[in-house]
């Protein structure tokens, strides 16, 4: 058995407070990793979760999972919802957990009358069951496990900037290996190739050209 009270209060001092969305990860992760049928929190690295938010809730999956970024064993799409996918690393299977819509409506049913929506949701949401609380999707990652993990010492450099890239996260063209950022698929752009992309040149001429001093 879990004793939430615990988990409460060691993800409470990570995060500096309680918050309705700092237990919604707590929650989350309890009940995330039973349906895979893993302990936690996890001192190896047969639970994957793949969180879809950043913020309070995540650090409510970090400290009760026993998961981390550090140890590659929590990873951040930034879909802006609190939600997560759970993945036993052994098996493949992948469970994808979310609030359900009425969550904070439903909350209320558990806090005293006339208590605030915040606090009926601090209240609410440490006692409202597993199934009232999230909906529990199993699916299938678009990216297998493996491929997500990698393996240990591979490396490349890519054949446009010269940085190295590990982890197997390298796109191939024509044979040849690149970063994300010199295939055009970088959360940031160099001004000078920017001002290329805009005038809608290939992204393999455009990035060679500033590399190579030609713009």
């Amino acid at each position: 058995m879990h004793d939430l009270r615990l988990y409460l209060e060691e993800a409470s001092k990570r995060h500096d407070h309680l918050c309705p969305r700092l237990i919604l990860g707590v929650r989350m992760a309890i009940a995330g990793a039973l349906a895979l049928g893993l302990e936690i929190p996890r001192q190896d690295k047969t639970l994957l979760v793949i969180a879809e938010t950043d913020g309070c809730f995540l650090d409510g999956l970090e400290v009760t999972a026993g998961v981390s970024p550090g140890h590659r064993t929590l990873r951040i799409e930034d879909y802006g919802k609190v939600a997560a996918t759970f993945v036993s690393v052994e098996t493949g299977g992948a469970l994808r957990l979310a609030p359900r819509p009425d969550v904070r409506a439903r909350a209320r049913d558990y806090a005293p009358s006339g208590t605030g929506h915040y606090f009926a949701q601090l209240i609410g949401y440490q006692m409202m069951p597993d199934d009232e609380l999230f909906s529990m999707t199993p699916v299938v990652l678009s990216t297998p496990v493996v491929d997500l993990i990698s393996r240990a010492g591979v490396r490349t450099t890519c054949a446009l900037c010269g940085e190295e890239i590990i982890n197997e996260r390298e796109i191939m063209a024509d044979g040849v290996a690149y970063c994300r950022s010199c295939s055009g698929r970088a959360y940031y752009q160099s001004t000078a190739l920017a001002q290329w992309m805009i005038g809608g040149v290939p992204w393999v001429e455009a990035a060679d050209a500033v590399k190579t001093g030609r713009r």
